[in-house]
């Protein structure tokens, strides 16, 4: 049996780093590049519609590329129309705008109407032409396009050697802004007002990743110096120890790589929190990676389960905290049910290359239906330059009558198959 395929949904000419969906307009946004060496890869963002083709399957046209000169987007957040990309050690934001040709022209003829009626009455000629024009606007096509405004920019890490912004997030209120580097510091940011709030040494080595919980009430980050710490404030709330769910295992053996925080589905008031553990060092028999649900309150273990030999490179959360997404360095996707930890998809070395980021779809879109007959679909990107999308379909489901009835059958079957045998039996 042939390995299984995935399909790619977009090809871009450079490498992927990160990709984020837009929940309002359903925008896919993804970026990269070939950094500030002269190779000839060009640094941009691109901005991507997604279509829902039948019932589960997609497409991806490129609506615009906006060109990040010679930094390379690494890692990005979206809020409320605006993108924090991290920037070598910068993060910038910028405001992106989708809207159709006859919305422009709208615009337009309303500019040169103020101006017409500032001069007066104006000729009759004018009129028709602008009421012509008019009619015109009606038969316009419905293109999108997508205007970039640069906002703001601030200085993320601090690294003399090589500053770099190795992760971003707005808070889930977009009240905040927050970035930790290279440097191992975590750096929060007042938005819209970009006014600093917090700047401290939170880990030993690189921050790996971050995440804040709902209601701004703790922040948790990842270190290479293998802690993962909860935060309230710039104060240190307490470490988490996943090592209490598998005594087997030697400290320092595994270091912590990703967090999320995550919804609990049918439970409005619980909250988890997941992380990912790999091994500290390659070994020629590679012990497997580790998954670990947490109580996103009390921060106490709940379980803790092996996630593959195949060491874990990215991890994405569904909006509805039912499925967790996982990839790898050697380009495996895979999606596991948050629940029991369990693996439910699954496609080895579906990337040539390491998976550099993760986004699920959006469980609900205004207006448009983008799941079909889908259970769960995650978008995944890779250093290949490839963007694929991953589905898992609704699993067929029979209506209660059926089965109703079906159980009357075999009743009725039984009672037959009885009196046939033991003749006299009813």
């Amino acid at each position: 049996m042939g390995r299984r395929r995935v399909p790619d949904l977009y090809r871009a000419p450079f490498p992927l780093y990160t990709i984020k969906v837009d929940p309002r307009t359903g925008l896919v946004i993804t970026a990269g590049g070939g950094g500030a060496s002269k190779t000839g890869i060009k640094n941009a963002m691109h901005f991507l519609d997604l279509q829902l083709v039948g019932e589960q399957q997609y497409s991806a046209s490129l609506l615009h590329a906006h060109d990040t000169d010679t930094r390379a987007t690494m890692n990005l957040a979206v809020g409320d129309g605006v993108i924090a990309a991290g920037q070598d050690g910068s993060c910038s934001l910028m405001r992106f705008r989708r809207s159709s040709q006859r919305e422009e022209d709208k615009q337009a003829g309303n500019s040169e109407g103020t101006a017409r009626r500032r001069g007066g009455k104006g000729d009759r000629r004018g009129q028709d032409e602008a009421a012509a024009s008019g009619d015109k606007s009606d038969t316009k096509d419905e293109t999108s396009h997508i205007s970039v405004t640069p906002l703001a920019e601030v200085q993320s890490d601090l690294n003399p050697k090589d500053p770099l912004q190795k992760v971003v997030r707005f808070s889930p209120d977009l009240s905040l802004l927050l970035t930790g580097g290279s440097d191992g510091h975590i750096r929060v940011w007042e938005y819209p007002s970009l006014k600093k709030k917090y700047d401290f040494k939170a880990h030993g080595g690189e921050i790996e990743d971050l995440d804040m919980s709902p209601g701004n009430k703790h922040l948790v980050t990842v270190g290479r110096d293998f802690s993962c710490s909860v935060w309230s404030g710039s104060q240190l709330a307490m470490g988490l120890n996943w090592l209490e769910t598998t005594p087997q295992i030697a400290e320092k053996t595994y270091r912590h790589m990703a967090c999320r925080f995550g919804k609990v589905e049918d439970q409005k008031d619980a909250l988890r929190l997941y992380t990912v553990q790999i091994p500290h060092k390659r070994d020629r028999k590679p012990p497997p990676c580790y998954l670990t649900k947490w109580d996103g309150k009390s921060f106490l273990p709940m379980l803790t389960a092996p996630c593959g030999s195949e060491v874990i490179s990215s991890l994405a959360v569904s909006d509805s905290g039912t499925f967790l997404g996982l990839g790898t360095v050697t380009g495996s996707v895979a999606i596991y049910i948050a629940f029991s930890l369990q693996k439910l998809y699954y496609v080895q070395e579906s990337h040539g290359i390491v998976v550099t980021d993760l986004a699920f779809l959006p469980d609900s879109l205004k207006g448009k239906d983008i799941r079909g007959n889908n259970e769960t679909a995650m978008l995944s990107v890779a250093v290949d330059s490839r963007c694929q999308i991953h589905t898992v379909p609704n699993r067929r489901s029979f209506p209660i009558w059926l089965v109703l009835f079906c159980c009357g059958l075999m009743v009725v079957g039984v009672v037959l198959l009885l009196q046939y045998l033991f003749p006299g039996f009813i």
